[in-house]
C-alpha cells in the first residue's frame, strides 16, 4: 500500500439509518474512501473478499452475523482488515465492546442515543473522526516502519510477539540515576489499551508489593468493563476505582470513565479521591491528572509508566514525576498501537526504560525491587 493511498471503509450496519450517518461522516473526510456497506456480518464478509477494505465500522448487534461473529472470522483467516465497532451506551454494550476489542478490534465509537437526531450525528461525525483519523495514522506508520507485506492479525492492535525482536534498550537504570524504590504504580494508555493491559497486566505477580493505578481513555461503564475482565485475568485484583479507596498493594485500580481520579495521603495511607473536575488534554479520566498528584504525594518514590494511546496526555504528567526523581517506563514505538502518548516522554529523554509492550510487567517487577528483568 501506497503511504498516500486512501484508506478503503466498509461499513457494517443492520440499521439503514446508522449506515447513512457513517458513509455521510466518511465521506467527508480526505483520504478515505467508503467504498460499500452490509447489513449483516454473513454480507460483510462476502464483501471483503470482494472490495479488499483496510477497516470496517462494525455493528456489534445484526441479524445472522454479529459484529463479534465477524471478527473471530478475520482473527482464524488471518485477515489483516480491522474494525471500529459501534457500540451502545449500556452495561451490555461494554461487555460485547471488551470482547471485540480483544478479538482485534482497533478501537470503538458510541451511538449516541439522547440527543436530537441532528445532535447525535455531530457526536458520532466527532467520534468516528478521530477513530479513523487515528487508524489512517496508524496504518500509514506500520507501513513506513514494516513495509506493505502481510502482517499479523492483531497488527494496529496489540502487536504479537516476537521471539526474534530483542528489546529497545533501556535508557539508563532509575536506580543509577537515584530514584526512590516505588511505593506506587501509575499508568497511563489509551487507544489499544484494553488489548495491551490484557497482555501486560497479568504478567504482573501477586506479590508485586505495591498498588498500581491506571488512567484508561473510556466513557463511563466501560472502565467498570474492563475492569472486570481483567480481574478474571489477573493474579492481582482489579477493580474500577470508587472515592476514598484504600490504595494498597495487591490492587490495581483504574479510573473511573467520565471522572477524574488522584491519590491523596490521610492518616499516613496514600487513599484515591474520585473527582468532577474538568478534562485536560481534553480527557476525562486524564493520565496528566492522576501523574501530576502521584508526583506530589509520593515525589521520588513513584513509578510512571506511559503506554499506547493517541495525543500526548501524560507528557506533562511524565515531566512533573521526573522532577521528583520518580521512574518512568515507556513503551516503545515498534509495539504501541499509536505512538502518541509514549512519544513525548521518550523524545524529551525522561524516560528511564523504553521497551517493548511484552516486557512491560518485567520492566515493572525489577524496579519495585520484586525480581530481575527477564527481557534481557
Amino acid at each position: 500500500m501506497n503511504t498516500e493511498d486512501p484508506i478503503r471503509v466498509l461499513i457494517v450496519d443492520d440499521t439503514i439509518t446508522y449506515r447513512k450517518i457513517v458513509s455521510d461522516v466518511l465521506a467527508d473526510l480526505p483520504g478515505v474512501e467508503v467504498v460499500g456497506s452490509a447489513a449483516n456480518g454473513k454480507i460483510a464478509l462476502q464483501k471483503i473478499e470482494q472490495l479488499r477494505p483496510d477497516l470496517l465500522t462494525l455493528d456489534l448487534e445484526m441479524p445472522e452475523l454479529d459484529g463479534l461473529g465477524v471478527l473471530r472470522h478475520l482473527r482464524d483467516t488471518g485477515s489483516t482488515v480491522r474494525a471500529i465497532m459501534l457500540s451502545g451506551i449500556t452495561a451490555e454494550g461494554a461487555a460485547l465492546t471488551m470482547a471485540a476489542l480483544e478479538l482485534g478490534a482497533f478501537d470503538f465509537a458510541l451511538k449516541p442515543i439522547n440527543g436530537t437526531a441532528e445532535e447525535n450525528m455531530v457526536l458520532l461525525r466527532h467520534e468516528l473522526r478521530l477513530k479513523v483519523q487515528t487508524f489512517a495514522r496508524a496504518k500509514r506508520v506500520h507501513t513506513i516502519l514494516h513495509g506493505p507485506g502481510p502482517s499479523s492479525p492483531h497488527t494496529l492492535t496489540a502487536p504479537a510477539p516476537s521471539k526474534n525482536r530483542d528489546p529497545a534498550p533501556r535508557a539508563r537504570s532509575a536506580f543509577e540515576v537515584g530514584a526512590g524504590r516505588p511505593e506506587i504504580v501509575v499508568l497511563g494508555i489509551s487507544t489499544g489499551g484494553p488489548a495491551s493491559l490484557t497482555r501486560m497486566l497479568p504478567q504482573l505477580p501477586a506479590n508485586l508489593g505495591v498498588p498500581v493505578l491506571i488512567v484508561q481513555h473510556m466513557p463511563p461503564i466501560f472502565t467498570k468493563s474492563l475492569a472486570d475482565d481483567l480481574n478474571r485475568r489477573c493474579a492481582l485484583t482489579v477493580c474500577e476505582a470508587s472515592d476514598g479507596q484504600l490504595v494498597s498493594p495487591g490492587y490495581v485500580l483504574i479510573a473511573p470513565g467520565g471522572k477524574q481520579m488522584k491519590v491523596e495521603r490521610t492518616g499516613g495511607h496514600i487513599v484515591v479521591q474520585i473527582t468532577d473536575d474538568p478534562p485536560e488534554n481534553s480527557c476525562k479520566p486524564s493520565v496528566d491528572y492522576l501523574f501530576r498528584s502521584a508526583s506530589k504525594i509520593c515525589g521520588r518514590n513513584a513509578l510512571g509508566v506511559i503506554m499506547t494511546g493517541m495525543g500526548n496526555d501524560g507528557t506533562r504528567g511524565c515531566r512533573e514525576m521526573k522532577r521528583q526523581g520518580a521512574s518512568i517506563v515507556a513503551q516503545d514505538e515498534a509495539t504501541c498501537v499509536v505512538y502518541g502518548m509514549p512519544k513525548g516522554p521518550i523524545e524529551e529523554g525522561i524516560a528511564d526504560v523504553v521497551t517493548p509492550l511484552d516486557c512491560i510487567a518485567a520492566e515493572i517487577v525489577r524496579l519495585v525491587g520484586k525480581g530481575v528483568n527477564i527481557c534481557k
